[in-house]
């Protein structure tokens, strides 16, 4: 009798290696497809699926965002272009505005409204004689320099016929000129610009000898270039 042992045969290794390759072909094929054939498996296609409630949240944010966007835009918008004082320079003083410079006259005679008139510095005998009315029907104009500037302080007066004409009280030739040499004291304290010192000044200095021109007011201390010309169109030798 035999040792043996009897029934199947066990597989040999190969074979059992074999069915193993196969097995993995199998599997390979159903997933990625034949590799021999080139036929790629079907791949499973994936659906997004939105919400409707998640929509409606997106187009409330699109809303929010597009209306901030828009206000942010009407805020910054450009207005009506606003101009800047200019600085001074450093070290620049500012001027403060000054008044027109004026003259105050006395008008009497043969004029329609007599009194007192404010005029511009640098008008004349003309002007004051309009500013207190205009001449009255019987005025002599012709013994008044009409063109002659007016002095601050100084008082005119338009003869009627008859009468002398006069721009100051006081000894007065033809022409209504105060006479430097005659007058007194209280009729050169009338004259503008001179008061009872300057007065008193200019007899002390006629004593000593007369004014031959109306220039030697220079010489009377306290008496300079800008009265003398106020003066001089007012008083004569």
């Amino acid at each position: 009798m035999s040792d043996r042992p009897t029934g199947p045969a066990p597989p040999h290794p190969t074979a059992r290696t074999t069915a193993a390759l196969h097995v993995a072909a199998a599997g390979y094929a159903v997933a990625h497809g034949d590799p021999i054939a080139r036929t790629p498996a079907p791949r499973r296609r994936l659906r997004w699926t939105v919400s409707w409630q998640l929509a409606a949240a997106a187009g409330v944010v699109v809303l929010l965002v597009a209306g901030g966007v828009a206000l942010r835009a009407a805020s910054v918008a450009p207005g009506p272009a606003v101009e800047l004082p200019v600085p001074a320079p450093s070290g620049t003083a500012v001027r403060p505005t000054v008044s027109p410079a004026e003259v105050v006259v006395d008008v009497v005679g043969a004029v329609n409204a007599p009194g007192v008139v404010r005029l511009a510095e640098g008008s004349r005998v003309v002007d004051a004689i309009a500013a207190a009315g205009g001449a009255g029907p019987d005025a002599q104009l012709s013994a008044l320099n009409l063109a002659r500037l007016l002095v601050d302080g100084e008082q005119i007066t338009v003869p009627r016929p008859g009468e002398q004409a006069a721009t100051a009280s006081g000894p007065a030739g033809g022409d209504g000129l105060l006479d430097l040499n005659g007058a007194d004291e209280a009729a050169l304290d009338a004259l503008p610009g001179i008061g009872p010192v300057l007065a008193g000044r200019i007899v002390a200095h006629r004593e000593k000898g007369p004014f031959t021109s109306v220039d030697e007011l220079a010489d009377v201390a306290g008496i300079g270039p800008t009265l003398l010309e106020r003066l001089r169109e007012l008083v004569r030798v």
